[in-house]
């Protein structure tokens, strides 16, 4: 990652997991308040915007009240992953860490959970508890790496309380919210913290196990620690307006929280319960910071390259492998807009391109600069 006057290299810490070093710069938060329905009714979206779902729940007196509605919908979720060899009989599953969810919808007999994806990452099992300290296996719907989030179902006997989503575009600086979660471990679940938005529409550069991002959060000082991850942000009608997901934990930084705002979470959960991910443009590359790279490999560059991306592994049968492109080859430009490093060309690929669109790569193989032409299909995995 190029590093600009002024910025730190967050170090990171996951909310969700305990004692795991995360890939996220910052730690998820938890928040939860739930709206109480009598009626295992679903929540239903606004398909328009899916921007607010609703619920028959009435809006807390005060913030006993509201905390007290809102804990049937926050769950603790404990990572279980293989312990031993696994060649041999007697593997095991040990719990790795835990985190926070949200109960959201009840449909049919399932009821649905949104999370961290950094919480379940990787498990071999997941284990869902209850407010009532009831346990139970859940099944992954979906998941995806780049937004950090997941979604998680399990029998509806379990929930009797779904949360209402609010519209985070409607926050502004100073307004209150609420995080409720499990920081640590769930010996603390249920654990209530108070504080205020510090800052809507911040961008924040994180490291996922799909590669680096730059993700838009809420910021808050609402007290976020390893655990929270995966809950609700609350404002003060009990409502959801973001999923805890990340915090600056470094020596003297207090009070620096980040939530995935609700209306970017609504359709990303909605897509995953749907197809199971969330589906995006893929090239088919593997790509390291042109910054990052040793002179030796692109010391044959023109002077005039200073930003760009260098391809590290292609995937023969994708796009990149059909057009052409190499290890090694500096990608400077997409469609004429320059990249400088593999944030900006995810955030370009991402964000404004499709699946069947063509994409034109400005490519430096050595000194000699070349133009590929690139058809993008859909993702099978979450690299590029």
């Amino acid at each position: 990652m190029e590093n600009s006057k002024g910025k730190r290299f967050l170090s990171t810490v996951g909310a969700g997991v305990i004692g795991s070093v995360l890939t996220l710069a910052l730690v998820t938060n938890t928040d939860l308040l739930a709206a109480n329905s009598q009626e295992k009714s679903p929540i239903t979206e606004n398909t328009a915007s899916y921007k607010v779902q609703q619920t028959s729940t009435k809006p807390a007196t005060s913030l006993p009240d509201m905390v007290e509605q809102a804990s049937g919908a926050i769950v603790g979720i404990v990572n279980y992953k293989e312990a031993g060899n696994r060649f041999m009989q007697d593997t095991q599953s040990v719990v790795s860490g835990s985190g926070s969810g949200v109960i959201y919808k009840i449909e049919g007999n399932k009821a649905f959970i949104v999370t961290n994806n950094h919480v379940i990452e990787d498990a071999k099992k997941i284990e869902v508890v209850l407010q009532s300290g009831e346990k139970t296996t859940a099944e992954l719907v979906g998941k995806d790496a780049l937004s950090d989030l997941a979604v998680l179902k399990i029998d509806a006997k379990y929930a009797d309380t779904v949360l209402e989503f609010d519209d985070s575009d409607k926050l502004r600086a100073g307004d209150q919210v609420v995080a409720i979660g499990n920081p640590l471990s769930i010996d603390f679940s249920g654990t209530v913290t108070q504080g205020i938005v510090s800052a809507v529409n911040r961008s924040i550069n994180v490291k996922t196990s799909a590669g680096e991002w730059k993700m838009n959060v809420i910021q808050t000082d609402a007290a976020i620690n390893p655990g929270n991850s995966g809950g609700a942000l609350l404002n003060a009608d009990g409502k959801v307006v973001g999923i805890n997901s990340l915090k600056i934990s470094e020596k003297g930084v207090e009070g620096l929280g980040f939530a995935i705002p609700s209306n970017e979470v609504l359709p990303l959960i909605k897509e995953m319960t749907d197809h199971g991910q969330v589906e995006r443009a893929y090239i088919g590359i593997g790509l390291a910071d042109l910054a990052e790279v040793p002179y030796m490999y692109v010391q044959d560059l023109p002077k005039s390259v200073t930003g760009g991306v260098m391809v590290t592994t292609v995937d023969p049968l994708s796009a990149a492998g059909k057009a052409d492109l190499k290890e090694q080859d500096v990608v400077t430009a997409i469609n004429g807009t320059d990249v400088k490093n593999s944030i900006e060309l995810r955030k370009f690929l991402y964000t404004k391109l499709s699946v069947g669109d063509k994409a034109t790569l400005t490519v430096y193989r050595g000194a000699e600069m070349k133009t590929i032409e690139v058809t993008l299909t859909s993702n099978k995995s979450t690299k590029e």
